[in-house]
């Protein structure tokens, strides 16, 4: 049966409490009633027993023939208060001798149709009867033996009512039970999803300026607290997730608003008055900067939106860190020359990984230490074997990062403090996207800072997806 409107799961579960009570109830009720049955058939069947075994005793005192004649008046004697007892006896040769209230008999069976083996039952003028028929034996004057069918019929009416009403009142009884049953699980299955509810009262409130509310664990059953903990655990990430877009929202508005002002403060000083093509080129030169800035900036952002989508390539080749670190060190040579900083690769270890992607992380830490190293001093990009990873270290000489800022800065659009921005004109991408180049590779990235020593690690595992490293 199929219902236009799906139902609750309230009255769901208060539907399976009502059919669960009534079948229970149905199948006591029909043990009962078959246990009572049986326990009347057995009380019927002694009592027919009963007075055959009278009249059989009655049959064996009738040796003469003044105790034959004596017999019927006997049988009412012995049947005297018995209105429910009915009998005949009829000889061999069909002749019936004896009878009392023969109206409780069939026609059939007052004409000789034998009754069936066991208990006989059957109605009659809105009587039931239950008979039972055996042949007994009767002694002759003559010393022989005849035999006298015997057939003893009792009326049953009375258990037949108690059975009748009795059904009555238990078929009765279960649809009662049936409907309190589905009332009280109809009552606790709404008292038990009453978290369940909340639930939905918290979702549908929910929204960007209200992810602050949390759902009470202590007054959830515990079959509904593991939902408790997800949902709680789902609005803490939408939380911090709608935290991170409204801060990275701030920030690239923020990282823009310079050099968009920068080139609309240059562009309406140059259209102020008449200038040289020789000013004009240095102030396309200045904003040709700004827009490559802004270029830089947008290429970091789209690559981090990939990230966040699942879109970024995956690790299928090959890479030799070493190699990789010493082609940006000679690319970066004249970048350090200027900075009167050295760069020395050491080690050698092979990974799985998209080279292009690996060759960027590595670039990132190598700009950001050329950035702020002291100068004369030297940075070192050490690649070595560690256990079943490999590890990338990139170490300078320079200002200390101080112990507050160490856990954000691989965050976007964050700077350790104002004087390592000073430094160089970077949006504070490029620790972002080199964290999620390693993530991306199944790695992980850390950084220690102390004494005026930077330290920059990568850890990535010598295979992925159950490829082999090969060195």
């Amino acid at each position: 049966m199929k219902f236009r409107y799906p139902l609750s799961l309230t009255t769901r579960l208060a539907l399976l409490f009502a059919l669960t009570a009534a079948s229970l109830l149905i199948a006591v009720g029909v043990l009962l009633g078959r246990a009572v049955e049986a326990h009347f058939a057995e009380l019927d069947d002694h009592e027919l027993r009963g007075k055959l075994a009278l009249i059989e005793n009655l049959l064996q005192r009738a040796d003469s023939p003044s105790a034959r004649d004596m017999l019927p008046q006997r049988l009412d004697d012995a049947f005297v208060g018995h209105d429910g007892i009915a009998a005949f006896l009829r000889d061999k040769d069909g002749v019936v001798s004896y009878a009392i209230h023969p109206s409780s008999f069939l026609t059939g069976i007052l004409a000789g149709e034998a009754l069936p083996s066991g208990i006989a039952k059957w109605e009659k003028d809105g009587h039931h009867y239950a008979g039972r028929e055996q042949s007994l034996r009767m002694p002759r004057a003559d010393g022989t033996t005849t035999y006298i069918r015997a057939v003893v019929g009792l009326d049953i009416t009375h258990h037949a009512t108690f059975l009748d009403a009795a059904r009555l009142r238990l078929w009765l009884a279960i649809s009662f039970a049936a409907v309190m049953a589905a009332l009280l699980g109809w009552w606790v299955a709404h008292a038990g999803l009453a978290p369940l509810r909340r639930v939905t009262e918290i979702a549908r409130g929910v929204s960007a300026e209200r992810l602050s509310q949390r759902l009470t664990e202590a007054k959830a059953p515990v079959e509904v607290r593991e939902l408790v903990d997800a949902f709680n655990g789902m609005l803490s990430r939408l939380e911090a997730a709608f935290q991170r877009l409204s801060d990275f929202s701030a920030d690239i508005a923020h990282e823009l608003r310079t050099p968009i002002s920068n080139l609309m403060t240059q562009t309406a000083v140059s259209l102020s008055r008449t200038r040289t093509a020789d000013e004009y080129r240095e102030v396309l030169t200045s904003n040709l900067e700004e827009y490559q800035r802004i270029a830089r900036m947008v290429a970091d952002m789209l690559f981090l939106a990939k990230a966040d989508n699942g879109r970024l390539p995956g690790p299928h080749e090959l890479v030799a860190l070493a190699e990789e670190a010493r082609a940006l060190a000679e690319f970066y040579e004249a970048l350090a020359e200027e900075h009167d900083v050295s760069v020395v690769v050491r080690g050698a270890a092979t990974v799985h990984g998209d080279r292009l992607m690996l060759r960027r992380a590595i670039s990132n830490l190598l700009s950001n230490a050329l950035r702020h190293s002291r100068a004369g001093s030297t940075i070192e990009i050490d690649v070595a074997d560690d256990g079943p990873q490999v590890m990338l270290r990139v170490q300078n000489r320079g200002d200390t990062i101080p112990a507050d800022q160490l856990s954000r800065i691989f965050e976007r659009f964050h700077r350790a403090s104002a004087e390592r921005h000073h430094h160089g004109e970077g949006a504070g991408l490029g620790l972002a996207i080199t964290r999620t180049i390693v993530e991306t590779h199944g790695g992980t990235v850390d950084v220690e800072s102390a004494d005026g020593v930077t330290a920059f690690r990568i850890h990535l595992p010598r295979s992925i997806h159950g490829q082999t490293s090969i060195e």
